[in-house]
């Protein structure tokens, strides 16, 4: 088959992914929120301590190895037919294998690593988690040579049903296993089970438009034209690096669920009290994501036009999209971590139904700041095809992490935890920002662009301390609490936002041109036009 790799077919292609996947992405962000409503802190830790294993070996094999298979594709796509099968044929039985060794050390070790978390009940929810690890093989090699075709369609329509499906098993079981008094391990399994259902209702979706449109041969005798260790060396490095930064969270949860329950209860809290705590700092997940979903919709689609433009004349042409997206990247990352903080009293009560712990998730969510940086650099120096000294920095950061926790945990509890993530966050921020400046040479941002930025953050600190003073003791102060904090979360997010973006807009520190390349850039490129017509 031959593809015709246009550039309005690429950008059409590339906006489609980078549509569906802030729709998944939001969605992992918000169904936490009712599922901890559901089940209540103790439920929350319990699920968020096994959650990580799972999240790290399906993004690594789903979303890695999808765009290492579509890349060796797309190296060979004018090649005979046979080669591209005899690809399919090596990377399916690699991933099989990888698969298999997964779910066997992860399902036998359950109790195990339940034992190093402390927490022994856990190990039914590995068990139960470790069967997503079979379904790898066949999601990746369909997204694969779907991708490597150009056919962008089945994909984005598959991790949206593929969410929606995860989503819709974990807070209707969850709900009816509480419901009928079983134990909260019993609902964390309810929910991984959502994962294993929502894998296969993807791997569905997408074999339908195999049989609408096949080109896929994968079972036909062909001779093996093309040695093996290549492919592997290639899908390994590739799957590795191109995942690494959409892992970096996960690996940090990871450190989170060997290292603070157990260092609670190490230092003399009951279970019943380190399991809530645990599960109060983990209400910062889903405020972290949905306040980073600026940033994950700018890593997604940076990709493809620095690689493209790259590629298609010279490295140079990369330098105005990396501009770009370290100026957005830094704006709204700022704002929305000071926006979340001053606010984060409230909308934790609002969302979790209590204050607790307020301060310690408002360090927690710095991390915002950090990660809206890290995602958009590591995705332009992966549209450089620098990933090498990427992934040992973010190695680095995580060992930080691991470090700062242990040594911070006894004495500070889950505050200390809190603190390690920012620093080993920081660390991998600075250095990439450094190693993209050692590449480029290039100035990120001017001084006014930085001048600007400080007074629209002072403006939205300004403007949203006065509204929450005026409208949580006067205005909504006869409500209900909850209901009290609903009302003044909501206007005071959006008192901040208008001010912020209405003095970007007039500022103009990002040009209107510019707003139109980015993704739903086109109506604030409108706001800018309006502002600063006005005389």
């Amino acid at each position: 088959m031959t593809n015709e790799w246009t550039m309005q077919k690429f950008m059409k292609g590339a906006v489609l992914l980078t549509f569906s996947a802030l729709i998944v992405k939001a969605l992992s962000a918000v169904y936490r929120i009712p599922f901890q409503n559901i089940v209540g802190d103790q439920g929350f830790y319990i699920y968020q301590q096994v959650y990580p294993f799972i999240g790290v070996l399906t993004i690594w094999t789903s979303y890695g190895f999808a765009v290492a298979i579509s890349k060796l594709l797309a190296d060979v796509h004018e090649a005979q037919a046979n080669e591209r099968i005899a690809i399919l044929r090596i990377a399916f039985i690699y991933l099989s294998i990888i698969s298999i060794i997964g779910f066997t050390l992860l399902f036998t070790g359950a109790d195990l690593l339940a034992a190093w978390m402390g927490d022994q009940e856990l190990s039914k929810l590995l068990h139960t988690g470790s069967f997503v690890m079979l379904l790898m093989p066949f999601l990746a090699l369909l997204k694969g040579s779907f991708q490597a075709e150009g056919r962008m369609e089945p994909i984005a329509y598959g991790q949206v049903v593929e969410q929606v499906v995860r989503v819709t098993v974990i807070l209707v079981g969850t709900f009816i296993v509480v419901r009928t008094g079983a134990s909260l391990y019993t609902a964390g399994s309810t929910a991984l089970l959502g994962a294993i259902v929502g894998e296969i209702a993807g791997i569905i979706l997408l074999l339908l438009y195999v049989q609408k449109k096949s080109s896929h041969e994968l079972f036909k005798r062909t001779p093996n034209t093309i040695k093996i260790r290549p492919i592997v060396q290639k899908l390994t490095i590739i799957s590795l690096s191109v995942s690494m930064s959409s892992l970096i969270l996960l690996f940090f949860q990871l450190v989170d669920s060997f290292t603070v329950f157990k260092s609670l209860t190490e230092a003399g809290i009951s279970r019943l009290t380190a399991m809530e705590m645990k599960g109060t700092y983990d209400r910062g997940l889903p405020l972290v994501q949905m306040g980073i979903l600026i940033a994950s919709t700018l890593s997604l689609s940076i990709v493809p036009m620095i690689a493209y433009a790259t590629k298609k004349k010279t490295g140079r042409n990369a330098i105005p999209y990396a501009q770009l997206t370290f100026r957005i990247a830094l704006l709204f990352g700022v704002a929305a971590t000071l926006g979340l903080i001053l606010v984060l009293p409230p909308v934790n009560e609002m969302l979790f139904e209590t204050r607790d712990f307020s301060s310690t998730i408002a360090v927690f969510c710095i991390q915002i700041f950090w990660l809206s940086l890290i995602l958009t650099m590591t995705s332009v120096l992966q549209g450089l095809g620098k990933v090498t000294l990427t992934a040992i920095l973010l190695i680095i950061g995580l060992t930080l992490k691991w470090f700062f926790n242990m040594w911070l945990l006894p004495g500070y509890g889950i505050m200390g935890a809190a603190i390690a993530s920012n620093i080993g966050f920081a660390f991998i921020a600075i250095s990439l920002y450094f190693y993209l400046y050692s590449i480029l040479r290039i100035r990120f941002a001017t001084i006014n662009f930085y001048g600007h930025l400080i007074v629209a953050s002072i403006f939205m600190i300004i403007t949203v301390l006065t509204w929450i003073f005026i409208v949580d003791s006067w205005l909504f102060g006869g409500l209900p609490s909850r209901i009290n904090a609903m009302f003044t979360a909501l206007t005071s997010v959006g008192v901040g936002a208008i001010i912020f973006l209405l003095y970007i807009a007039k500022s103009r520190i990002i040009a209107e041109k510019e707003w139109f390349l980015l993704p739903f850039g086109r109506r604030m490129a409108m706001v800018q036009l309006w502002l600063n017509s006005k005389k």
